[in-house]
């Protein structure tokens, strides 16, 4: 069996198609074809039904799958010890849920590619939960724990998140003493059916009401923030970043979250991802510490 008629086949499984596989291994769509059928008659088994929604793995394919992963880490295993432990290069990509990646990983990351110019990290900033079987990042952050799946997971940190607004939204707008006078104010927060984890439905666990402003981004929601047009949950780690805003009521509203860093199973084995987690692990952590240490401003 060769192993890149094997790499193939793993494109073509986590793509589910012959042509997201060939933009992934920069090949084209016709070439994938051939290979996963001389695959398939090497194997002497169908690895794949092909649908209109794609190209799903058959039972034969789904047995296959766990070897070709182990596989695929072997090489890359093999790649890192004959390279050496010098520095880490290569690239690298990770998911992260739109806070974080906006108000922390850049600085962080910037960080680790100084000290290793052969690195290339890649963030991806959407606000769902990444497949890393499919492996749409090599790492993913997220802010609850997973509970299924082939994954090891590590706390990363806890962070802080408190009612914000801007002094002038603040100054013509109804009293704000309790989480109860909420409901007379124009919140801001995420769309209510595009949360995607529970952990981030700040406003109903505060029985604030309706949400007038929504965005699924933090950083448009921030924005609004600034642009005075009402009050809303703000990462403490942001709050440098707009420092026009003032806290509200911090005392009676302080919520804490985590952020868990997530990776495949198989990828333990990888000495150059077990390395970069560590320092993105301390980078993380430090960061937060940081910012969150500027953040506490009240309104007098």
């Amino acid at each position: 069996m060769d192993w890149d008629d094997l790499r193939i086949f793993l494109a073509v499984a986590r793509s589910e198609s012959l042509s997201g596989a060939g933009k992934r291994l920069k090949i084209d769509a016709a070439t994938v074809g051939r290979r996963i059928a001389r695959l398939e008659e090497a194997m002497g088994a169908r690895l794949f039904a092909k649908s209109p929604q794609g190209y799903a793995l058959t039972e034969e394919g789904a047995r296959l799958l766990p070897h070709a992963e182990r596989a695929e880490t072997a090489l890359d295993g093999a790649r890192e010890a004959l390279t050496g432990p010098e520095g880490l290069s290569g690239q690298i990509r990770i998911g992260a849920p739109d806070g974080c990646a906006n108000y922390l990983l850049p600085q962080v990351l910037a960080e680790i590619c100084d000290a290793n110019p052969g690195l290339e990290v890649q963030i991806v900033a959407l606000p769902r939960v990444f497949n890393l079987s499919k492996r749409e990042a090599d790492l993913a952050i997220a802010v609850s724990r997973p509970t299924a799946g082939r994954l090891t997971v590590q706390k990363l940190t806890d962070y802080h998140l408190h009612l914000a607004a801007h002094p002038d939204y603040l100054s013509r707008a109804a009293p704000l003493y309790t989480p109860a006078d909420l409901r007379r104010h124009r919140l801001v927060g995420y769309i209510p059916d595009m949360i995607h984890d529970k952990e981030l439905d700040y406003l109903a666990e505060l029985g604030a009401g309706t949400v007038a402003l929504a965005s699924n981004s933090v950083s448009v929601q921030l924005n609004w923030l600034r642009a005075g047009a009402g009050v809303g949950v703000v990462h403490d780690f942001a709050l440098p970043a707009a420092p026009e805003l003032v806290q509200v009521i911090p005392q009676q509203v302080a919520l804490t979250r985590s952020f868990w860093l997530i990776r495949h199973a198989d990828d333990g084995r990888v000495e150059r991802l077990n390395r970069f987690a560590d320092l993105l692990a301390h980078g993380l952590r430090r960061e937060v510490a940081r910012l969150e240490s500027r953040s506490a401003k009240s309104p007098t």
